[in-house]
């Protein structure tokens, strides 16, 4: 139970990036335990199963643009999901490293829109690549991975800050712009290889981070289109809480008060002064007024 209130401390206080590794992390250990008891129980789970790509998956992104009628969720979410753990890990480290050296420079709000824009874009790109490309036509595929995200965080840092030392294990310390453009002329080499579309999907990925931060210097945030929409569907689920009743009670004007005080106060003071000097000099110093004051208030 300790380790399930730590998780919960942990999502909580932690930034976007520690987010969207839970929700990453989360959306394959899950399914994945339910996928497994579901098979093992004899139960078809064809549809669900985004690991087993094939056209009629309800979940990872299709190169069949028609598809998109149907699930449309698929152009987002499938930069969520993982075919494996090595494919998971990978793509989190990569997101822990690159989001942490973006948040450097930007805000937690600039990452997130950056994230589910360049998932959309990367995927888009993914679809017309396998309507136009010539080798591609006619062959389906499905995807699913963040990694073209990542390489849209890892290359709109590199693009702001090309020069910032990073250093590695076992390397030492090299630039931001060295790490990207290993990355992107790995996919460059590999794209003809194997994973056509993946590669593809980096690219694009690769292409809108450094479009994002050429429109962002010129004055264009892109990502305040996803700030508005989940700010949007945030109101929307967490309504806003009515202030209580509250009865204000009324005091007396302090003029009011401080009129009907002000006589008990001088006449107390008038007492002091006559006791006070009573006991200095007796009570034959006293003028006829002042006996005559002290016999009323005695009354």
């Amino acid at each position: 139970m300790s380790i399930i209130n730590e998780l919960k401390m942990q999502y909580r206080i932690g930034g976007v990036v520690q987010r969207l590794i839970f929700w990453n992390v989360g959306l394959f250990a899950i399914p994945m335990i339910l996928f497994s008891i579901l098979k093992l129980s004899g139960v078809d789970i064809t549809a669900f199963d985004w690991t087993d790509a094939y056209p009629g998956d309800w979940f990872c992104l299709s190169s069949n643009p028609a598809d998109l009628l149907w699930k449309p969720w698929s152009l987002i979410g499938y930069s969520f999901l993982h075919v494996g753990f090595f494919h998971l890990l990978f793509n989190m480290l990569m997101l822990y490293f690159a989001g942490g050296l973006f948040q450097t420079f930007f805000t937690q709000k600039q990452l997130f829109g950056l994230y589910i824009l360049s998932a959309i874009f990367a995927g888009l790109i993914f679809i017309a690549g396998y309507n136009f490309i010539p080798t591609l036509t006619g062959v389906w595929a499905g995807m699913v991975g963040a990694s073209a995200s990542v390489m849209a965080i890892l290359v709109a840092t590199a693009v702001y800050s090309p020069h910032y030392p990073v250093r590695l294990m076992l390397i030492g310390t090299v630039k931001m712009w060295h790490i990207a453009i290993v990355f992107v002329v790995l996919d460059l080499i590999n794209a003809s290889v194997e994973n056509t579309g993946g590669h593809i999907a980096h690219l694009a990925g690769a292409l809108f981070g450094f479009a994002y931060i050429k429109l962002l210097q010129n004055g264009t945030d892109l990502s305040k289109v996803v700030t508005v929409v989940v700010d949007f569907f945030a109101s929307i689920v967490t309504p806003r809480k009515q202030a209580p009743f509250k009865k204000v009670h009324r005091n007396p004007l302090p003029t009011q008060r401080s009129t009907a005080a002000k006589p008990k106060d001088i006449t107390q003071k008038q007492i002091d002064d006559i006791l006070d000097k009573i006991s200095k000099s007796g009570y034959d110093s006293l003028t006829k007024e002042e006996k005559d004051f002290l016999f009323k208030v005695g009354k």
